[in-house]
């Protein structure tokens, strides 16, 4: 098995979020600067001994960083989280908390919660479908919210268990 790294200096991004937990309580509204890493693994190269086309891998991760970042990230599949755009914001409540937000700084992303884990995974499901499925075999995103404290998803290109 054959496995390429990618995790280069500009594979970041800054955001503000915050997490929600099951007792209902959340943190405050605070910021991270991510990074995020991939490993690509596969059975057999090309012609030209090459696995993928690693060029178009890291502008993909590139502009999916630079869409998220400086801004807001709002899960918008919390079963909790209460969010409603009204002209040009969005209104945020959880529990006794309201936020108001600028539409255009705050990114929705399909998911339950905003954390390293649910980043791992909205990567993943962006750069899946970009990889030569004929050659790649699995995929691994990592996230990395502090030195020290990353979530990483890893799943097989093409597999339904792996959410595709």
């Amino acid at each position: 098995m054959f496995r390429l790294r990618l995790a280069k200096n500009d594979f970041k991004f800054s955001v503000a979020h915050f997490t929600i937990f099951p007792e209902g309580d959340s943190e405050p509204l605070h910021g991270h600067n991510y990074r995020v890493g991939v490993e690509v693994s596969g059975r057999e190269l090309d012609e030209y001994d090459l696995l993928f086309d690693i060029a178009s891998t890291k502008r993909e991760i590139r502009r999916l960083c630079e869409e998220l970042d400086e801004t807001i990230l709002l899960p918008s599949q919390s079963g909790v989280l209460e969010t409603r755009r009204q002209d040009d914001s969005y209104h945020v409540t959880h529990g006794p908390r309201q936020y108001t937000f600028p539409v255009n700084e705050v990114r929705l992303l399909p998911l339950n919660n905003c954390t390293m884990e649910g980043l791992a995974f909205y990567f993943w499901k962006q750069l899946a479908p970009t990889l030569d499925r004929a050659r790649v075999h699995e995929l691994e995103v990592v996230v990395e919210e502090t030195d020290g404290q990353s979530a990483s998803f890893s799943g097989v290109i093409g597999s339904k268990a792996a959410g595709q």
